[in-house]
This record gives C-alpha cells, sequence and structure tokens, in this order.
C-alpha cells in the first residue's frame, strides 16, 4: 500500500509521529511536506496530496493540520475523494469499512500523538472494500 502524507506547520510534529508508525510498518510513503514550521496554506498542500491520490499514484492519503477540519474539507472538494476527520478508533473504523474513505485527516491541536499513532494503525490494518456500496454509490453521484 502506498501512502501520501501532509501536513500544515501546526501539525508537522504529528505528522513526524504518524511517518514513525509508516517506518515501523513498512509502509510505502512520500511526505508532501510541510518541513518546517513556517506558516503554510493547508489549502495548498491538500491539493498536492489529493491530485496524487487521484491519479492513483498513490492507495492512501493522510493529512493533518491544527483541527483536521480545514484539510478535511479541502479534500472532499476533490471528485472520487472521500476524507475524515478521525480522533478515536470507532470513527477510523467507520471512515473505512462504512464511506470507504481514502483520506484520513486529524487535528494536532485536538489529538495526542498516541492516540493519533493508534487510529493511524487501525486505518492502515483494514482493507478498503467499498464501504457500504449503496450507500458509497450515492455519495459519489452527490459528485455529478
Amino acid at each position: 500500500m502506498k501512502i501520501a502524507i501532509g501536513c500544515d506547520e501546526n501539525a508537522l510534529d504529528l505528522k513526524n509521529a504518524l511517518i514513525d508508525v509508516l517506518k515501523a510498518k513498512g509502509s510505502e510513503y512520500k511526505d508532501f511536506g510541510v518541513f518546517t514550521k513556517d506558516p503554510v496554506d493547508y489549502p495548498d498542500v491538500a491539493k498536492s496530496l489529493v491530485v496524487e491520490l487521484q491519479k492513483g499514484n498513490f492507495d492512501r492519503g493522510i493529512l493533518v493540520c491544527g483541527t483536521g477540519i480545514g484539510m478535511a474539507v479541502c479534500a472532499n472538494k476533490f471528485k472520487g475523494i472521500r476524507a475524515a476527520v478521525c480522533h478515536d478508533l470507532y470513527s477510523a473504523q467507520r471512515a473505512i469499512l462504512s464511506n470507504d474513505c481514502q483520506v484520513l485527516c486529524m487535528g494536532s491541536l485536538i489529538i495526542g500523538k498516541s492516540l493519533a499513532q493508534e487510529i493511524l494503525k487501525i486505518w492502515l490494518d483494514i482493507e478498503r472494500n467499498g464501504g457500504t456500496a449503496a450507500k458509497v454509490k450515492k455519495i459519489e453521484q452527490l459528485e455529478n
């Protein structure tokens, strides 16, 4: 599984903690930044990552910012992309099992590193199988 990961300056430390999980699991990943605490516009990071996900260059994406909400809003603007903000294990499970989300979003000002790492482990271990097919199909129809 190929993973794309990106963040804004607020979530640099959390992104690096999540990369530790990717490394430990032997996941192939690309870091879309940021790499410093210099201010950035998170929509730019989200766009660069999600476009590559849309092209099929990655299987899943992880976007982190202060709350996770801004990154999720941005990612969900792209056709075929379903992003979910997950700050607990159950939401992470349902993001894939019910909604077939490809993008996991979290907020560094909301969640601690240890819980975020556990959420990521759960999210990576669950296979995407289309979610609740009828509902996901209706979500896809909303894009058209």
